[in-house]
């Protein structure tokens, strides 16, 4: 509390404010001065008060009245507020108190009284002031230190799957695809989830874990990998361990992006009818990631040129993966598929054949 507060003296009379300023200025409080309850709010709506010394019967609005507006107005309300009245009545000062006012001071005011109860309030007003403003102090180093660790989260994330990405590639390059393959598949993974109706934390694990998915083929040997003709039997049981080796490489992680890419990587070559590898999984027994990226990996291959093919048309890739809903594909998924076909089409053709 100092001696330069700012208290505003509320009354109709000019002698009652004249002996209020007589009282309180050599305390070195600064008075500001109003004689309608309408005008007292007015002042409170452009100046900075301490604490309002109020009388209650004026005309126009009562002390009663501007104290319950004061209380209903956020910028206002923690403002000390001393009603000064004559009357003397219970129901007065129940009414008092249920409008909101934290004292009472009878008339003819006794100096001493009135002075006491200015410096109590202001007292306790400045102590709630210096809480209030810890409190914010506090919020705004909170505010700012999850800021910066959000930031460092998002850095570190972004590094994560940059290494990941990066990772992966190596599997890719092997197999004579471009990093836009890896683009790619998780973009189109990524429409499908969404359009499926997953979460968003879903939809962005799967986004990062899709690019995972051939993983495995970095053990393939490379005469099977690249063999430009069909594959025989046996050859064929060697490309297909490449779902089991993905999913031992990522296996063990904390990361649920990292275990969202092992099962991607076991499950992807999946089929909706039990006929897929390397579990013969079947319907809703295959993890719905395994399914969306299922679709988003035999699109990607079907439209793009490999060693052993050219790409197919777009009529002719769409109308293979319609084709293969209920038997390879979860009929859900292809609906999802279908319903973005324009979407899907733009991520092509944005994210060709270039390196990303």
């Amino acid at each position: 509390m100092n001696n330069s507060s700012v208290i505003l003296v509320v009354d109709d009379n000019p002698m009652n404010i004249e002996l209020m300023e007589a009282y309180l200025e050599p305390k070195g409080y600064k008075i500001i001065t109003a004689t309608r309850g309408q005008e007292a709010l007015d002042i409170l709506d452009n100046q900075s008060i301490d604490l309002i010394l109020l009388d209650v019967m004026m005309p126009g609005i009562s002390g009663f009245e501007v104290t319950r507006k004061i209380r209903n107005d956020k910028s206002s309300k923690y403002i000390p507020i001393i009603l000064i009245t004559a009357l003397s009545e219970t129901k007065e000062r129940v009414e008092g108190i249920d409008a909101g006012c934290d004292d009472f001071i009878t008339k003819p005011v006794d100096k001493n009284e009135l002075c006491s109860r200015v410096k109590s309030l202001l007292k306790i007003k400045d102590y709630n002031d210096l809480k209030d403003n810890y409190q914010q102090k506090l919020e705004l180093e909170v505010a700012a230190r999850t800021e910066s660790l959000e930031k460092a989260m998002l850095s570190l994330k972004a590094a994560s799957l940059e290494t990941i990405n990066r990772l992966t590639r190596a599997a890719e390059y092997k197999d004579e695809e471009t990093g836009a393959h890896i683009q790619r598949m998780s973009l189109y993974s990524e429409a499908v989830a969404r359009s499926y109706g997953l979460d968003e934390t879903t939809i962005e694990n799967i986004l990062f874990s899709a690019c995972m998915h051939d993983l495995g083929k970095i053990s393939t040997p490379d005469n099977i990998l690249l063999k430009p003709g069909k594959l025989d039997a046996a050859e064929w049981e060697v490309m297909k361990q490449h779902t089991v080796v993905g999913a031992k490489i990522l296996t063990g992680s904390d990361s649920e992006v990292i275990q969202l890419g092992e099962i991607i990587a076991r499950s992807h070559h999946e089929r909706w009818d039990g006929s897929g590898y390397p579990d013969g999984l079947k319907g809703n027994d295959i993890p719905i990631a395994a399914r969306i990226v299922a679709i988003a990996d035999v699109f990607d291959a079907l439209s793009s040129e490999r060693p052993y093919k050219k790409p197919f048309s777009e009529e002719k890739t769409f109308s293979i993966i319609k084709e293969g809903s209920g038997s390879h594909f979860d009929p859900t998924v292809v609906d999802a598929f279908f319903s973005i076909q324009k979407e899907i089409l733009t991520i092509k053709q944005k994210y060709a054949d270039n390196i990303i």
